[in-house]
């Protein structure tokens, strides 16, 4: 691998991995050694963006050292060593940009959720102006630059984060809840649906008189 764009050759086994072929490795911050045919060794840090679904032993990785966006065999080139998941988009605040009809841009702040069970590109999120659940391609937008992760000192009083890593939530799985409306007094009752694994004091709620899925952190709520 070098800084300019290329097309590194695919070839070969992983060799030494630490990381399951079955892994679902989209979203996720990853790195490795990488060692060239002449013996020489690279260390390399990046994120995953795509699984191509025509190829599914290739992937698409933007690394931090480099501006292109490489496509490498993650599980087969031997010259890929010691391949490790550094961290995963589920649980982290994010940047959103959205382009409005007028051609504006407008800048949301959210928290990803969890990877989408089913379409594994698609990712879980929530936004601090609407705490509706919604899905997203969200590799896409990083790509192209309106998606960026926010670190901790960037966040202000992020509604998502209040629970320190390794804190266990008791679970309310379940269980009825009600919500009132401060502005007109009116409440409405809905049931706790699923538990975010990334975020243990967040959680999914259905409403009955509602289609949509509001998100919400119940241990601060």
């Amino acid at each position: 691998l070098t800084k300019t764009c290329g097309q590194p050759r695919q070839t070969g086994a992983l060799k030494n991995g630490r990381v399951q072929k079955s892994t679902n490795l989209v979203g996720c911050v990853i790195r490795h050694k990488w060692r060239e045919d002449s013996g020489s060794l690279s260390y390399w840090k990046g994120t995953v963006l795509e699984q191509i679904a025509a190829l599914p032993a290739l992937y698409l990785i933007k690394y931090d050292a480099a501006d292109c966006v490489y496509g490498i065999e993650l599980h087969k080139d031997e010259r890929v060593q010691d391949l490790e998941i550094v961290s995963d988009a589920s649980g982290k605040p994010v940047e959103h940009m959205f382009e409005n009809g007028d051609g504006s841009k407008d800048k949301w702040k959210g928290l990803v959720l969890a990877k989408a069970p089913v379409m594994h590109p698609c990712f879980y999120i929530t936004y601090e102006k609407d705490p509706v659940l919604y899905m997203y391609q969200l590799m896409d937008d990083y790509r192209s630059g309106d998606l960026c992760l926010l670190l901790s000192s960037r966040v202000n009083k992020h509604p998502y984060t209040y629970m320190e890593p390794g804190e266990v939530a008791e679970s309310l799985l379940g269980q009825l809840v009600e919500h009132s409306n401060s502005e007109d007094g009116s409440k409405r009752l809905g049931q706790v649906i699923y538990q975010v694994e990334a975020k243990p004091s967040v959680y999914f709620i259905k409403f009955q008189d509602d289609y949509h899925i509001y998100v919400y952190d119940l241990v601060k709520a």
